[in-house]
């Protein structure tokens, strides 16, 4: 049953007519090939409708069951589970997360003992997105639980609101720990099931279903179909349902936990999902008030209205869902394309409606916004040109940038040359790479592919090393940290085992005596005159790291019989000769 203290609304049959009207003028103007909406309120399904085409190339058109994936509203259900598990007293969510997961480690050791699951569930951690340990889609949980200890922070601990899809994965882990289910499992079992929801929760099931819907990717004003692009971090945005099925979320959460008669959660603790706790940003519409991040909700105020909401964007995806929980009225609106106005446009709509107010004018607001960022799009892609060095060379031949290149967290990027260009791969990913300016080569743009998630071309900064070997490779993968650098990965004689052993015995330095033994596992070991023995790790071609100290490198010579016989020890002040003795 509907909650008792709602303010009174005007229904919204009086009103279908102009909201149609509405959504067929914004599919037009933002190319939306199929949208689905629905309305709730007084705690019954007052609206529930479907327009256009899940499959524009085969003409089949979106119905009420289409399956859409609704991104980032998945995160409402993953705290709302744990939400269940707090009612139960099974967590508690104001505890440090390494209560529940022992091994989570982030890059600073006293914030991995202090994060507790509410600062990752609102967004408080300190580290800004880091996507790119997820977004392709090849590690499972525990790898990307394992790469977070690797990601830069860029701020302290509960000092500033970042958007942290990681942070979910973590919070699913924790309900996993507690319940001894899966995510997935525990979310049919207790919320998606109760709920009569049909629900998926990979890119492989929805691609399997007989009625779901195909993404579509936009380049400018042009509409591309897409692939369908996973998303790993399921308890962050992985969800598929119907706008049926997410009808019946709205109820639950308006009718303060309880649904068809039956109590799933306490209101308390719908009221604890739905609290303001992080402030994220201040609006850029007098209409708006700031807004603030909860547990999976965000919270602002529309027209003096208090609002929970949260939107859902991928490759191909545009989601909202939104609520007056005061009024007992929310909207969903699901779009098979990028992440536009459009569910914005129709919920505030709805919202005017119901609240008896004369509706803003957000189509023809965005819409101006809209040809202007297309016109800007152009601008910026020219500034992008004009930024560029002309007539300059990289400092090495390109073969010299060939090879594989790691970061302990973010992974492999490997470089290969053939035919005279240089080639990028990384993690599924392959795409040529042209040379800008320098030694910096960028990639190319790709609007339907997972690249477009940066927003621009992304570059490849290669740097050297004291003798000018190429050393490593830096990338911009999260803005708002220092460039990513992937170190790279030791190749050539080094990693020999017979190239080893030809680099035993004793060498000369003056009247030093260098010896160049091998240990156990058979790598090298180098001591200078009544120095302690250091052990050699595998470098580049024929070179050495000395473990300790930093900043030392031996690097061995082939003499005319192809013999070693003399080392370069490379230090930071001079690099000396010794000679075979």
């Amino acid at each position: 049953m509907a909650s008792q203290s709602v303010v009174r609304s005007e229904s919204i049959a009086a009103f279908i007519p102009d909201l149609e009207l509405l959504i067929a003028e914004a599919m037009d103007e933002w190319k939306i090939p199929g949208l689905a909406v629905a309305v709730v309120q007084n705690g019954e399904v007052a609206l529930v409708r479907a327009y256009g085409f899940r499959d524009v190339e085969d003409g089949l058109k979106v119905t009420t069951d289409t399956q859409f994936l609704i991104g980032s509203i998945t995160k409402s259900f993953t705290s709302t589970g744990l939400a269940l598990l707090m009612d139960e007293r099974r967590i508690d969510w104001k505890k440090p997360v390494r209560d529940y997961i022992p091994e989570f480690r982030l890059h600073d050791a006293v914030v991995t003992d202090r994060i507790t699951v509410r600062d990752v569930l609102c967004h408080h951690s300190g580290l800004p997105r880091h996507d790119w340990i997820w977004v392709p889609g090849d590690l499972s949980p525990a790898q990307m639980l394992a790469a977070m200890r690797y990601l830069e922070p860029s701020d302290d601990i509960r000092s500033t609101f970042q958007y942290l899809n990681l942070g979910y994965l973590v919070a699913s882990m924790v309900t996993e720990r507690v319940s001894g289910q899966s995510w997935t499992e525990f979310t049919r079992a207790r919320l998606t099931d109760k709920l009569h929801m049909n629900v998926t929760f990979t890119v492989e099931d929805l691609a399997a279903a007989a009625d779901a819907a195909v993404p579509y990717a936009m380049d400018g004003d042009t509409r591309l179909r897409s692939k369908l692009w996973p998303i790993r971090a399921t308890a962050a945005g992985g969800i598929n349902t119907s706008i049926s099925s997410i009808a019946n979320w709205l109820r639950l959460h308006l009718d303060k936990g309880e649904f068809e008669g039956q109590r799933l959660l306490s209101p308390t603790l719908i009221q604890e999902l739905q609290t303001p706790r992080v402030h994220e940003s201040a609006p850029a519409f007098a209409e708006y008030g700031d807004m603030h991040c909860g547990l999976g909700f965000r919270l602002h105020s529309y027209r003096g209205e208090r609002v929970v909401l949260h939107g859902g964007g991928w490759i191909g995806w545009g989601t909202r869902m939104a609520m007056l929980p005061d009024r007992g009225v929310g909207v969903a609106v699901f779009t098979n394309r990028d992440p536009s106005a459009v569910p914005e446009i129709l919920a505030n709509y709805v919202f005017d409606r119901v609240c008896g107010k004369e509706p803003i004018p957000w189509l023809d607001r965005y819409r101006e916004l809209r040809r202007k960022a297309l016109v800007q799009l152009d601008v910026d892609r020219q500034a992008r040109k004009a930024t560029r060095r002309p007539n300059t060379r990289p400092s090495h031949d390109l073969a010299d940038y060939a090879g594989d290149y790691d970061h302990p967290g973010y992974g492999r990027i490997t470089i290969t040359h053939a035919e005279g260009k240089l080639n990028w791969a990384y993690r599924g990913m392959s795409e040529p790479l042209a040379h800008r300016h320098y030694d910096t080569f960028e990639l190319p743009e790709a609007p339907d592919r997972l690249l477009s998630l940066l927003g621009y071309r992304l570059l490849i900064s290669f740097s050297t090393d004291r003798e000018g070997n190429i050393a490593s490779l830096a990338a911009p993968f999260e803005p708002l940290v220092k460039d990513i650098v992937f170190t790279r990965v030791p190749a050539g004689d080094c990693t020999n085992a017979a190239f080893r052993q030809h680099c035993t015995g004793t060498f000369s330095h003056g009247a030093t005596t260098v010896v160049v033994g091998q240990d156990r596992d058979g790598q090298l070991t180098l001591t200078v005159g009544s120095q302690p023995t250091y052990k050699l790790r595998p470098y580049q071609s024929r070179t050495f790291v000395i473990d300790e100290p930093e900043g030392f490198r031996v690097e061995f010579h082939l003499g005319p019989d192809g013999e070693v016989d003399e080392l370069f020890l490379h230090q930071p002040h001079g690099t000396f000769v010794a000679r075979r003795a």
